[in-house]
This record gives structure tokens, sequence and C-alpha cells, in this order.
């Protein structure tokens, strides 16, 4: 499987991205590399990568089992080593689900399999850092 993308300077520290899919998003740097502010920051992408990454596969997975959900949020925290590459060192994820009686062994099973199995972002993050997760469950 190939994936592509094409990184186009803008001006400054300010980049446009374009995916393979045609789909694009703005990044920009730090004001002291020359950035301005403008938009995400390249290793906030990666992290929200991440989160959308395993936000798919849990909501999935729980719609397959049948799961009355009303909303999945993933909120991350990532911490960075202090020396270059400032890599990420640690993530931590929280699963928030709503919705009406959820199974909470099958919330547990699909976080599971998303952080073990599936979630390839997660799988690239864990050569780097340690990855840890939390679920909150919310009847609806």
């Amino acid at each position: 499987m190939s994936t592509t993308a094409k990184i186009s300077w803008v001006d400054g520290a300010l980049f446009v991205a374009e995916a393979g899919s045609g789909h694009t998003i703005t990044m920009d740097g730090a004001p002291d590399v020359g950035g301005r502010n403008l938009a995400l920051r390249p290793m906030e992408v990666m992290l929200i990568g991440m989160g959308g990454c395993t936000a798919i596969d849990v909501v999935s997975m729980l719609k397959k089992q049948r799961q009355d959900i009303e909303g999945v949020e993933v909120s991350l925290e990532g911490e960075r080593a202090d020396d270059h590459p400032k890599v990420y060192t640690s993530v931590k994820l929280v699963y928030t689900v709503r919705g009406r009686k959820l199974n909470k062994a099958l919330v547990e099973r699909a976080v599971s399999l998303s952080d073990e199995k599936y979630c390839s972002a997660t799988a690239m993050f864990k050569k780097t850092a340690q990855v840890i997760h939390e679920i909150v469950l919310v009847e609806v």
C-alpha cells in the first residue's frame, strides 16, 4: 500500500500539505523558527493523526458490536523529548464514549484492539513513546 503527500512552502514557516486523497491542511512553525502561529504545528498533526486513526477504529468496532453510541471523543496528551529529535516519549489517550446501555467490556475490547492490532499510527508512536489509555463511559 502506497501513500503520497506533497508539502509546499508558502512563506516563513508556513506550508500547505496535500495528501494523495486530494485533501489539504496548513501547517506553521512556532515563532522562534520563523512561524506566525497561523496553523497547526507538524508534531500536533502527528498527534491528531493518531487520535483520528484510533477513533475511526473504535467507532467502527462499537457500531459492529451494536453499541448504542451517541458520541466518541479521544483526547490526547503527548510529552516530547527535551533534546533533538524531540520525539514523543509518552502519549495518554482518554476515550470518552457517550451512549445508552454501553457494555464496558465491549468498549474496552474495541480500545484494546485498536491499540494492539489495528491503529497504524499507534504502532508507530510505540516505537518511541509509552502509550496509555483511559476510558470514560457517559450514559445518556
